[in-house]
């Protein structure tokens, strides 16, 4: 056989492989393609675009409720280390206003036994006062005739 000859030949049947693959790739694909169909048709470009659009906007609507959750827990804490702030404060002032109050009810205890001893004294001041100026019964009775 010639050189020519040998050459033809293995071209040919590279060429005629060729072919049988591409057949099995077709028929592969028929095969595969009957066997499994699909129940929906696929979803178009212009449908999957308007609901990413959609969820777009649903996402922009869940960020900005999200910021303003986060701004109203920001004034939320502000408020509270605020309260906590007033409650040390009239903590400290209720302490002051209890021994103040102690202090004060001492002092009225003091002034109250003061009185009590003062009446007393001047009550004592009084009969002995009045005794002794007072006219007995009978000096006043003489005393007419």
């Amino acid at each position: 056989m010639t050189l020519h000859l040998r050459r033809s030949l293995v071209t040919i049947g590279v060429v005629l492989s060729l072919v049988v693959g591409l057949l099995a790739i077709r028929a592969a694909a028929a095969w595969t393609a009957a066997s499994a169909p699909l129940a929906s048709a696929p979803v178009s470009v212009a449908t999957l675009t308007d609901q990413l659009a959609g969820e777009q906007a649903r996402s922009a609507q869940l960020q900005a409720q999200l910021d303003e959750l986060t701004a109203r827990s920001a004034e939320l804490t502000a408020a509270l280390e605020a309260a906590q702030g007033r409650i040390a404060a009239d903590t400290l002032t209720a302490k002051e206003l209890r021994a103040r109050l102690a202090a004060a009810r001492k002092k009225l205890a003091s002034l109250t036994k003061s009185l009590a001893q003062a009446s007393t004294v001047s009550l004592a001041a009084t009969r002995v006062t009045t005794s002794a100026t007072a006219p007995t019964h009978r000096e006043h009775e003489g005393s007419d005739d």
